[in-house]
């Protein structure tokens, strides 16, 4: 639903986006958009040709090259949620864009039959390979079942903490998860010690 409202606030400023979603720990576990390098606005009824942003995010018409609009967007929702609840993508990414763009266009994604049909519903409705038809604005995203009884005024989803988020900080393993694939061997060039380097102003020593 926060997502959602993102989307709808961006596209109501005609600004397509390629940025990077952020789960805030410190602000009650609610979502924050960051990194809007290659996003770019859009006039009214205007169009965008440039191939930009992670391959198995990408809507076929932007893997095409274009044309393509605002409704990309809800496409790279659609695929982070089928991610979310499965821990996998709908189509398996390719090294290239010709490769996953045959791969969008022919291999037909299935939903799992496990998920609950008004979900399935609006996975279906985010991930239709036409963009004319597709899921494409905050307004038919609030009005889906899958969405029933929830609030999207954007006050009130930021005053109720995210539990299920929150959770994960408390979580034991998540020091060893969080450096998990890391070695020290790769920061003896660096001048200070990154992971015990100063966290807030406050703490910075003046020379």
């Amino acid at each position: 639903a926060e997502l959602g409202c993102a989307l709808g606030f961006l596209h109501n400023l005609g600004i397509i986006t390629v940025c990077k979603i952020l789960l805030y720990l410190f602000d009650a576990g609610h979502l924050r958009l960051t990194d809007f390098g290659l996003s770019r606005r859009l006039e009214q009824g205007a169009r965008a040709f440039t191939i930009c942003g992670t391959i198995q995010y990408m809507a076929p018409e932007v893997l095409s090259g274009g044309p393509y609009s605002h409704a990309a967007d809800w496409w790279s929702l659609g695929v982070l949620l089928f991610s979310l609840v499965t821990g996998k993508f709908p189509v398996p990414p390719e090294p290239d864009h010709s490769n996953m763009l045959r791969k969008v266009r022919d291999c037909p994604y299935s939903i799992p039959k496990t998920f609950n049909p008004a979900l399935t519903l609006l996975l279906t409705e985010l991930l239709c390979k036409n963009p004319a038809h597709r899921l494409r604005s905050l307004e038919r995203f609030k009005r889906q079942t899958f969405f029933r009884g929830t609030s999207f005024d954007s006050q009130l989803l930021q005053k109720r903490p995210v539990e299920l988020i929150l959770q994960l900080k408390n979580h034991p393993d998540r020091p060893a998860i969080a450096m998990r694939g890391l070695s020290m061997d790769y920061f003896q060039n660096f001048d200070c010690d990154i992971f015990h380097s100063p966290t807030s102003p406050t703490d910075i020593i003046p020379i």
